[in-house]
């Protein structure tokens, strides 16, 4: 599996506007074939802190699903609520076995 962890802070004004943009694309991506599983995690002690667990099932995956309707309604409402520049880390799934992913 090809897993992504995707940072993000949101302006304070701006935080439960960007969750509720963001619960509804994690849902629309796990329609995808190429999306094994999507979590949004909120920091506990800074709410404008976000994380973005994405699994993929290919590291061709990601680039098919920044092809998405659903991702582009997001990118372009989602951008402008953040105060700062998203940054990402990419990983390759060691455990469990990618045919236990689902």
């Amino acid at each position: 599996m090809y897993v992504v962890q995707v940072f993000i802070r949101v302006k304070p004004d701006r935080v439960d506007e960007f969750e509720s943009l963001t619960r509804a694309n994690a849902a629309s991506s796990l329609e995808e074939p190429g999306v094994a599983r999507f979590d949004v995690l909120h920091q506990t002690d800074d709410r404008t802190r976000f994380v973005l667990v994405e699994v993929y099932r290919t590291p061709e995956d990601p680039a098919r699903h920044k092809q998405a309707e659903h991702y582009k309604r997001w990118q372009q409402a989602a951008e402008p609520l953040m105060a700062e520049p998203r940054s990402r880390v990419v990983y390759e799934s060691i455990f469990p076995p990618d045919a236990d992913w689902g």
